[in-house]
């Protein structure tokens, strides 16, 4: 095609070239027509922009910052990682997989991260040693089956895995989280009914039980100095308000904070057993998964435990690592336990121990429970309705005892 007599435009360029990295400005009538340029140079471009409007300069800058403070988003990398595998499984190399997926992000921060990948797989690094250097984004999880991808020759496989794991624990935790806003919702609406009531209610009838001189019950009394104080000092309030939250915060998540929240947890009638199956679903896909790709058992079963989140499960699973670094069976470890792991877990690692399909029988076991836990969250809010109809029925009979009895009061003196 002849772009003689079309107009050019500069386009700002980033590429790599024997792995290392290079840019500049080129005139060019489109985007394809820098690929071409670029490709021909030996290189391959990882990132173009049209000059136009802004400096160079300015626009460095606002990459720049999108790249150190966006986040990397936990579906960003399941996305990445599905397309990896792919990419792979058809056969292309490791360095022009990595390039695709480069130009494929809509991230700056992921991009960033993929273009530091590309870089030190071009050097000849291993993509398990290049994604080490990213802790806070491919976690030990991660990184481990990649490794032993590598290790076994099937990275494909692993990372197919991989994707499949964490798409997983991202659609549990979607679940979950989805099950809480209601409650949430309910919570923070009689936060905000309770100070109008105490700010423009409570005064107006502090007023009326004053001029017609009525005694007083110790409940209605402690409401009105309540009330006073939120009336008076409303800034202050919300300041105590503000730093109540944060420090309990704070303090769950301290090693202690979030060894008790974690033990209410499990003492919660209904809400017990989910967070039970919840934390033996992961234990089985996790450990299965790594398993599977190779992970030898003691290293899978330490990783394992920095993925479940409940300390008292961690706990156990750490116990059973010790255990089979013994030479014993793992499976009498989770039996003893059968207060956090549900039966089935135990006898089904029994099962995979005698048989050798550990990875088989955990991952029946994932599935199993994932369904449960998906079955049990679409009906958390049945669950969950008596509690805060019986606390707020509570709160409401409360307010208006202490509020109404008085009023009974003056009428019974009439």
């Amino acid at each position: 095609m002849d772009n003689r007599n079309k107009t050019t435009h500069k386009f700002e360029y980033t590429a790599v070239r024997d792995g290392k990295e290079y840019g500049g400005v080129i005139d060019a009538v489109d985007r394809f027509e820098v690929y071409a340029k670029v490709r021909n140079e030996g290189g391959d471009i990882l990132r173009v922009n049209k000059v136009g409007g802004f400096s160079v300069l300015s626009l460095g800058g606002i990459r720049a910052i999108n790249e150190r403070f966006s986040t990397v988003r936990e579906v960003d990398i399941i996305i990445f990682t599905r397309n990896l595998s792919a990419m792979l499984g058809a056969g292309l190399p490791l360095t022009r997989a990595l390039s695709v997926a480069n130009r494929q992000t809509k991230n700056p921060k992921l991009n960033y991260i993929l273009r530091a990948l590309l870089s030190k797989v071009r050097k000849g690094d291993k993509l398990s040693t290049a994604l080490e250097e990213h802790p806070k984004v491919f976690k030990k999880l991660f990184v481990s089956m990649v490794k032993a991808g590598e290790e076994g020759g099937n990275l494909p496989d692993s990372l197919a895995s991989i994707s499949l794991q964490m798409d997983k624990s991202y659609k549990l935790k979607k679940r979950i989280k989805g099950a809480m806003v209601y409650p949430s919702i309910v919570m923070i609406a009689m936060v905000i009914i309770g100070f109008l009531m105490m700010t423009q209610v409570v005064p107006t009838l502090k007023k009326t039980f004053e001029e017609v001189g009525v005694d007083l019950p110790a409940t209605t009394k402690a409401i009105i100095a309540i009330s006073n104080f939120l009336v008076n000092n409303t800034i202050l309030s919300l300041i105590i308000l503000a730093v109540f939250i944060f420090s309990v915060i704070y303090f769950l998540r301290t090693k202690l904070g979030k060894m008790l929240f974690d033990a209410f947890l499990l003492r919660l009638p209904a809400i017990g057993t989910i967070v039970k199956e919840i934390n033996s679903a992961r234990f089985a896909r996790t450990l299965s998964s790594l398993t599977s790709s190779g992970v030898d058992i003691i290293t899978a079963l330490n990783i394992t435990a920095d993925v479940v989140q409940n300390t008292f499960h961690k706990k156990v699973i750490l116990s059973a690592a010790k255990v089979v670094q013994q030479g014993e069976s793992m499976s009498v470890v989770f039996g003893r336990r059968e207060d956090l792991y549900p039966p089935l877990v135990s006898e089904m690692l029994a099962v995979g121990e005698e048989t050798g399909k550990v990875s088989e029988m955990l991952m029946q076991v994932a599935s199993f429970y994932e369904t449960e836990v998906d079955q049990k969250t679409k009906d958390m809010s049945t669950i969950i309705e008596p509690f805060l109809m019986l606390f707020i029925g509570g709160a409401v009979g409360f307010f208006a005892m202490a509020m109404i009895s008085p009023i009974y009061s003056l009428s019974d003196s009439i």
